[in-house]
């Protein structure tokens, strides 16, 4: 990775942690918040991949996700916006409703659907 990528993907990175805290108020470095909420979009995302290939059953799909929830809403805080598990492994996992982006006119990274990205990856290519 060239510099300048790495400098653009930094500045990404701080932005959205940026964005992250002018919506949760966090009080936590915004490079630090987004590598928190990295790791756990990571586990997530390996969650819908299980689920997708029928490792993990439908039944008890909530016994993985609700502690990375818990902890994603210890972060972020519970009552400022629903956060929801996306099943579809191809997408990110970890997404805010688009209504409530919308509604609340939430500067936020979004996907295609309007959803609010907890934490994209902002690796160059992607």
């Amino acid at each position: 990775m060239t510099t300048l990528a790495k400098q653009t993907m930094y500045q990404k990175i701080e932005q959205h942690g940026n964005n992250l805290n002018a919506i949760f108020n966090t009080g936590i470095e915004p490079v630090k918040l987004c590598k928190q909420l990295r790791r756990l979009e990571l586990k997530a995302n390996k969650v819908a991949t299980d689920w997708c290939n029928g490792l993990i059953d439908t039944e008890n799909i909530d016994s993985h996700t609700e502690p990375i929830l818990k902890k994603v809403y210890a972060i972020l805080g519970k009552n400022i916006a629903p956060i929801v598990f996306n099943g579809d492994a191809r997408g990110y996992a970890l997404k805010i409703p688009d209504g409530f982006v919308k509604a609340n006119n939430l500067q936020i990274y979004t996907d295609w659907g309007g959803y609010g990205i907890i934490c994209p990856d902002f690796t160059p290519n992607n």
